[in-house]
Order: structure tokens, then sequence, then C-alpha cells
């Protein structure tokens, strides 16, 4: 374990991303299969015979392609396309394409590195060994067996003429897009009408492009957010902040965050259960939270008619007006159960250039809120 600075370093790391442009946190392949494996224990035809599409993934590096190619049977894929930027600092380190133990080379010179677009339509046991495996995938891309491996034309920004055409013969995309550009991404995604299942920061909840969407029940938090997403593998001149900050057996070095989220319009059975609570008196009797338990009554906006309940779980059962919740809330959002009226505009630090933010809540006598999403119970 490495020793790290503090947690807050590695969420600012992936906060300065929009800023410093590094947009280089790769997924570790059981973050990945976890969550895909929710989507099947709920639906198990969700990615039957669709065009799978991971738009920033070189096949070389990710473990999405990891993933898809090696359960490519498994879940019915019709086709799997991914397609990468450029050479990365990571290179042939992530994903072991042609060596089933031992990561390739680093190449010194990125220049001479293109950007590639793999199209897989078959996966079958190319050496005999009876068994399907990264080696066979190979050998089947040496051989141009059944698939496709081709450099781009361009460079593989997922907004060039050749992705966008490749994105609009897909059904589902799936992959980790670059934190600096999520809303040009997401933005792309909506206008194609595409299937989606991305990592984002927490904060593009609040996004313009993104929030409004949630409300009406188009998108939503996928199945778990924060500590769910174990660590990102980073680059070497990425410092290592954070308690969890690690390098793994095989060299990779992993920054750990809870502000992430997987985002998607994927159905999943978490959203439809049900949240457990107490009523508003047992709230206050038993909370666990020393900002509830013991209290006359929940607090009320100064501002707006609506309770403050600062924790999801002490949402008081039998209360049938608004309430200001934490974000975190969506984590454990039942559209059947709740409906979202609105989020607390502080938050919203997409304010369009020029107009002034709308008034924050208050609370008389105590600290605003952070962030609130305004719900109340559906009738």
């Amino acid at each position: 374990m490495i020793k790290a600075k503090s947690r807050e370093g590695a969420i600012k790391n992936i906060k300065n991303a929009r800023r410093a442009k590094q947009d280089e946190f790769y997924t570790q392949f059981i973050d990945i299969q976890k969550e895909i494996e929710k989507y099947l224990e709920y639906n198990s035809n969700t990615f039957r015979k669709k065009v799978v599409y991971c738009n920033c993934d070189d096949p070389f590096e990710s473990n999405f392609f990891r993933y898809f190619v090696l359960n490519f049977k498994r879940l019915g894929l019709k086709q799997l396309i991914t397609t990468s930027y450029k050479a990365s600092h990571v290179a042939n380190k992530q994903l072991e394409l042609f060596s089933e133990n031992k990561p390739l080379k680093k190449l010194k010179d990125n220049k001479k590195r293109t950007a590639n677009k793999f199209i897989i339509n078959k996966v079958y046991d190319m050496d005999g060994d009876g068994e399907f495996n990264l080696k066979d995938v190979a050998l089947q891309l040496k051989k141009n067996k059944n698939n496709e491996w081709t450099p781009l034309k361009g460079d593989g920004d997922f907004r060039s003429e050749e992705c966008l055409n490749l994105l609009k013969q897909s059904d589902i995309v799936v992959t980790n897009p670059p934190f600096s550009l999520f809303r040009d991404y997401m933005s792309q995604i909506f206008n194609y009408k595409k299937k989606f299942l991305v990592i984002g920061n927490i904060n593009c909840l609040s996004y313009r492009e993104i929030f409004p969407k949630i409300k009406n029940n188009e998108i939503w938090v996928g199945h778990g957010m924060g500590r769910w997403i174990s660590g990102f593998i980073v680059p070497e001149y990425y410092e290592l902040y954070g308690t969890e900050a690690r390098i793994d057996e095989d060299g990779n070095r992993i920054v750990a965050s809870n502000n992430c989220l997987w985002l998607t319009n994927l159905d999943h059975g978490r959203r439809h259960q049900p949240l457990s609570l107490m009523t508003m008196a047992q709230n206050l009797k038993y909370s666990k939270h020393q900002e509830i338990k013991g209290k006359k009554k929940y607090a009320s906006y100064g501002n707006y008619k609506a309770i403050e309940v600062p924790f999801t779980d002490a949402i008081p059962s039998d209360y049938k007006g608004v309430m200001g919740v934490p974000i975190s809330f969506l984590d454990k959002y039942n559209p059947e159960q709740f409906e979202i009226i609105d989020l607390n505009p502080h938050f919203f630090s997409i304010t369009d250039k020029g107009l002034s933010k709308p008034p924050q809540l208050t609370i008389p006598g105590q600290d605003d809120p952070y962030a609130r999403i305004l719900i109340r119970f559906r009738k």
C-alpha cells in the first residue's frame, strides 16, 4: 500500500481533469464486470443481438474490450467495435492482448502509434486448446479471420466523422469517456439516441445536459456510485493521492475516488427496489444520525416550502410534502416510489453565461445545505 497524502487528493485529480486535460483514468476489469453483471441479473438479454461500441478504448489497453470480447458468446453480442484516440501513457500495460501473462513492451516513440479500430464479429477457439481466451482473439485478429483490425484514418476522436459513422451502427455504447469532454460526449450520445453505460464524475448529475433527463426518468444512475468503483489505473506521471492509492501486483498505478458513478439508460433491478424507511416520529426517536435523533422536528427551509432531510435513510415515510435530500439520493432513487421536482440551484455549476444563479436554499439558524434534490413521494 502506498503511503498517501489524503483521499481528497484523489478526488482533486479527477476534478482537475477538466482543466488539465488529464483524462487517462483507466477502468479496472473487476469494476466493469461487477457492474454489467447486475444488468444481466435483471435481464439476461440486455446485450443479446446488440452491437456494442466502446469508442474511447484502445483494444491494447482497454478492459472494456477485454470484458466484452471474452464474454462475446455469453452475452450474445452481434458485434463489438472499439476505437482508440491516440497512444497513451499506459499503452500495452493494462490489457495483455498478445501475451497471456506478460504485457507488451511500451513503445519508445508514441508518435509511431496510430489510433486503432477493432471490429469483432465472431469469437472461437483458434488454437484448439479447448477454451476461448485472449490468445484466440490475437490469432483471429492477426489472421483477420471474421474480424477487422485496421488503423483509423484520423486520430480517433469520438467526434470525428469516421467514429460517428461507427456510432450510428451501434446499439449500446459502453466506456469511460474523457472527464474533460463529458458534456460533449453525452450530448452526442443523446443526439444519436443511443443506449449507453458510461462512467462520470458525480458532479455530472447537475449538468444541464443530464439532470433534466434524470428528472424525466430518461436516464439514471447505474448500479453503484462512489466506492462501488474501486479505483482507476493511471499513467506514471499521475501522483498517487489518497489512502487507497496503490500499485498492484501487475505494476498498475491505481487511484481510488468516491466521487464517480455509472450513468446509463439500461434498466437494472436496483432502481426498482423501494426504500425501506421509518416514519418521521421513528426517525426523530431512533435515527443513527445526531442531526435527526432527539430533535423536536425536521428543519424547514426559510425560502422554500420543504423540509431538510440531510440523509437518504432519514426520509420520513409518512411525510407527504416536498423534501430536500442529498445528491447521493439518486443512488437509491426508485422512480415508482419518488417524484423528482427540482435540483437545488446552488449546486448548478453550469449556469448559463451571463445569467445569475437562482437563490440558494436557506435554513434559518443553520448553514446553507450544500446540494439538495427536491423530491416527494408519488401518490
